[in-house]
């Protein structure tokens, strides 16, 4: 027992020591970490009191020849003594706070203190920097604005090559040019004095005055012999062509108001003025773009000009072909208006047909005056297009179709009633044809009896006929009475032409079935007695009874006589 409280007594002191051990191991890595931080701040802090501000402000002190450039350098000196005798110093009592925080174990207030004074540390180090920066733009600024100037030389040396090159483009305005390039080149002896003299405030601002001038002289090389031409030779050119195309059109009689082309050339030529007088200052101010603007201006009115002749072109086209249409439309309505009277004894017309008629003469009326006033606005027009004219025109010439559309309608209605006329008479010849062959194959035949029926129906088509006679002896005629009554007369002729051959037909099979069953009559006393019933029949007109009767008859003793019968009726018929 007492050996096994030794053994846990032992384990127990010997955890104890691992766990002091392991926090003590655990606290000296993070001591170190600290430390190795603060250390690094500290190299940080050192850098900023060494930096290189000191030599680089003490350069300045070897020109200090003006004012401005004094009190720059005083203001300077003001904030690197701060930097060196506040904020450094500041700095390196942050860092001893910082340790000895840290000596005392308080992790978390030491943090805190790194915090701040990395914050602390990026503060002071902008300034430094920023600090240097501006002395050093001002130490390095004779190199530097050197080569710059030599950059704004070798433009200029290239500008004025271009210049010098084609001097005889530039015309008038050679003079200013060259005038202007020796304003820049004044400019670079400024520079050299500016250096000289040790004015380096003043560099930046004779540099942009330089690259300007230069910037402002490449549009002017580019654009001045492009303005010269334009307004020398291409413009003058167009306006003259544009002014003789105009006073050529305007002889020819072409209304051109409407285009205002002497207006437009006098602000052309004021604007061209204007360009040059802009050029002699050499403010080019976009006058590249207002003279395409011109030139756009031109091909405009040169397609108008075009587009004018052809539209005259048309019109005249047009107006030739409503002229012509709406003369011969005068004509015929005319002519019906001189026969109207003479067609209504004729025809019984409608109230609509005249209603119509009337209403044609009066459209007629208005084109016609509509036509005239366009025919006398065209001898003295100076102010409509002949676009607009063209659509004048055509609105007439559609109105005139819709006339004539009614015209043909009412035309069509007239010469209906003739056609129906004539088609009456012709159909009327036809039916009377047609009924007297009917006549004709009723005589010929030499019927025994001819059915009540028969005289019925051919009366019927004799009063129709009749009627038909009747109507178109009538004045005015009807048409619609006419055509009912050739409809009806036709319809009872043709029935009656159906009747007769009927008829006709049914005698002669009749007739035909009693001859051939005569043979008969001698050996077969029913069939006697049944064919003189059948002759009976025949005699009294009853046809069809009795070859029906004969038939069936003469069927029992030899079958198929129908179709015998039919084919004897067919030979005579070839015969005949």
């Amino acid at each position: 027992m007492d050996n096994l409280t030794l053994i846990m007594v032992t384990l127990f002191i010997i955890c104890v020591g691992l766990i002091i051990g392991v926090l003590n191991f655990v606290q000296s890595k993070k001591n170190k970490k600290i430390k190795k931080t603060l250390e690094k701040l500290e190299i940080e802090k050192n850098k900023l009191a060494t930096s290189p501000i000191v030599p680089e402000l003490a350069k300045v002190e070897n020109f200090l020849n003006n004012d401005k450039l004094k009190a720059m350098y005083d203001e300077w000196s003001n904030r690197l003594k701060q930097i060196k005798e506040v904020q450094i110093p500041k700095l390196s009592d942050m860092i001893l706070d910082a340790e000895y925080s840290l000596s005392q174990m308080d992790y978390k207030s030491t943090m805190y203190k790194i915090a701040k004074l990395e914050m602390e540390l990026y503060k002071v180090r902008t300034n430094s920097d920023f600090l240097f920066g501006e002395i050093k733009d001002l130490t390095s600024s004779e190199e530097r604005s050197r080569t710059i100037i030599t950059g704004y030389k070798a433009r200029y040396r290239t500008l004025y090559q271009k210049f010098t090159d084609s001097k005889a483009e530039y015309g008038e305005f050679g003079d200013i040019v060259n005038t202007e390039f020796e304003v820049i080149a004044k400019r670079f002896e400024d520079f050299e004095n500016i250096m000289d003299n040790n004015e380096f405030t003043e560099i930046d601002k004779i540099l942009n005055i330089i690259d300007e001038l230069l910037n402002h002289m490449a549009v002017v090389i580019e654009e001045v012999p492009s303005i010269v031409l334009m307004t020398n030779t291409v413009i003058p050119k167009r306006v003259k062509e544009v002014e003789d195309t105009y006073n050529e059109m305007i002889k020819e009689g072409y209304p051109l108001d409407y285009l205002n082309v002497e207006y437009n050339i006098k602000e052309i030529n004021n604007k061209v003025n204007e360009i040059i007088e802009r050029t002699k200052k050499l403010d080019m101010n976009q006058s590249l773009l207002e003279l395409k603007v011109l030139m756009e201006y031109f091909e405009t009115i040169f397609k108008d000009f075009e587009k004018e002749k052809i539209d005259r072109k048309t019109y005249e086209e047009k107006l030739l072909s409503f002229s012509t249409k709406l003369t011969k439309i005068n004509s015929v309505v005319d002519d019906i208006y001189n026969k109207i009277d003479e067609v209504k004894n004729i025809y019984n017309l409608k109230e609509n047909d005249i209603v119509v008629l009337n209403e044609i003469r009066d459209e007629l009326n208005n084109l016609n005056t509509n036509f005239k006033v366009l025919q006398d606005h065209t001898k003295f027009n100076n102010t409509f297009a002949y676009s607009k004219l063209v659509q004048e025109v055509e609105g007439l010439s559609n109105n005139l179709s819709h006339t004539e559309e009614k015209l043909d309608n009412l035309l069509n209605v007239i010469g209906g009633m003739r056609d129906d006329e004539l088609r009456a008479r012709q159909q009327l010849e036809e039916i009377k044809l047609v009924l007297k062959d009917s006549k004709l194959q009723i005589r010929d035949y030499k019927l025994p009896v001819i059915p009540d029926s028969y005289y019925v129906e051919l009366n019927e088509a004799n009063n129709a006929i009749k009627e038909i006679v009747k109507e178109l002896d009538k004045k005015p005629i009807t048409i619609e009475v006419l055509n009912t009554r050739v409809d009806t007369a036709r319809d009872l002729v043709l029935k009656l032409y159906t009747k007769t051959k009927d008829i006709v037909r049914n005698a002669m099979f009749a007739e035909k079935a009693i001859v051939y069953g005569n043979r008969y009559r001698s050996v077969n006393t029913d069939l006697n007695n049944n064919l003189n019933m059948s002759e009976k029949l025949f005699f009294n007109g009853e046809y069809k009874k009795s070859f029906e009767l004969t038939v069936n008859l003469l069927n029992k003793i030899e079958p198929g006589i129908y179709n015998k019968i039919l084919n004897l009726y067919s030979i005579n018929n070839q015969k005949k």
